[in-house]
């Protein structure tokens, strides 16, 4: 991973310029994108390991939906087919559809989303929704409303990006919120239906100004359940524009988190398909290593592409 020279800004903090490539071991797949291309702009994505495959879900941008493919390797994708689409509310809340979290309980599929008004900070709101499938395709909604509102004050007028577990006897919840273009910081919910949400006030995980990858704010974790503790992957943002890949981790998932020293671990390359951003990290743990999906951006223009990590210990 190249750096720049450090310096210190005016409050004495670490200043770098924009870090590129991969750490910790990560590797970008030489053939990315893995998703994209004729379907325009694909994002915000969550995994589910399916049989010998796996099931993506992600954001479909052109079509304001959320999109399903399936994959034997995780790399070449079946054709993408629509599984939950926008709809009319009067107050205008489902608008577009992003930000998928997955997940297969019991025998069906439950899935949170985020549903939009509008992109512009002025005008947009975002909340998040629920919706069950039996098949993993044709999902229906549970309530005509959201399960989770933006009624905190830090959160201002949109919450997103949900990563949900089932542990125990309870639903956790790691959202995003703060601002309509891109959320400031993580919260943490938990609910025994996933639908009645209880809050934890202020956010779970802020981010660091001394770290000069995440100093102007973080979002879009996933976050997941490990022996001993939570390991989340976020976006971490130099500035509104410029977005990296990091690890942390934490005994409870909500307090004490500790970063790993190798952030970021994925980063933009110049001139590349992700040459101005890396967001929303989904891994999963493999026999013999990891893999990462994620979105990158250049320009206007977000597809998804592929990072392994050769061996499971990733040292952190």
């Amino acid at each position: 991973m190249r750096k720049g020279k450090g310096r210190t800004d005016g409050r004495g903090y670490e200043k770098m310029e924009k870090k590129t490539g991969t750490s910790g071991g990560w590797e970008k797949f030489s053939e990315n994108p893995v998703l994209g291309g004729a379907y325009g702009t694909c994002f915000d994505l969550s995994m589910l390991r399916r049989g010998a495959g796996y099931e993506m879900y992600f954001s479909w941008r052109d079509r304001a939906s959320i999109a399903r493919t399936c994959s034997r390797d995780g790399v070449h994708w079946s054709d993408v087919e629509i599984c939950l689409a926008p709809r009319e509310t009067p107050q205008g809340w489902e608008n577009r559809l992003n930000r998928p979290s997955v997940m297969y309980r019991e025998g069906k599929y439950h899935l949170w989303y985020t549903g939009q008004r509008h992109w512009s900070a002025r005008e947009g709101t975002s909340h998040i929704f629920y919706a069950v499938s039996g098949d993993g395709l044709h999902f229906e909604r549970v309530g005509d409303g959201p399960v989770l509102a933006p009624d905190e004050p830090w959160e201002n007028t949109s919450v997103m990006n949900p990563c949900v577990l089932w542990e125990k006897d309870r639903y956790k919840m790691w959202y995003s919120a703060g601002a309509q273009y891109e959320p400031k910081a993580i919260g943490y919910a938990e609910s025994p239906d996933g639908i009645r949400w209880t809050k934890i006030k202020g956010p779970v995980f802020e981010c660091n100004p001394r770290n000069s990858w995440e100093q102007h704010k973080v979002a879009g974790c996933q976050v997941i359940r490990r022996e001993r503790d939570y390991l989340m992957f976020y976006i971490g943002y130099y500035d509104e524009d410029y977005a990296q890949i990091g690890m942390a981790r934490s005994k409870d998932g909500v307090s004490g988190w500790e970063r790993f020293a190798g952030n970021p671990i994925l980063a933009p390359d110049p001139g590349a398909w992700d040459g101005e951003a890396c967001y929303k990290p989904f891994a999963l743990a493999e026999d013999d290593g990891w893999k990462l999906w994620y979105n990158g951006r250049k320009g206007t223009r977000e597809q998804i592409g592929l990072a392994v990590h050769p061996g499971t210990d990733l040292h952190f």
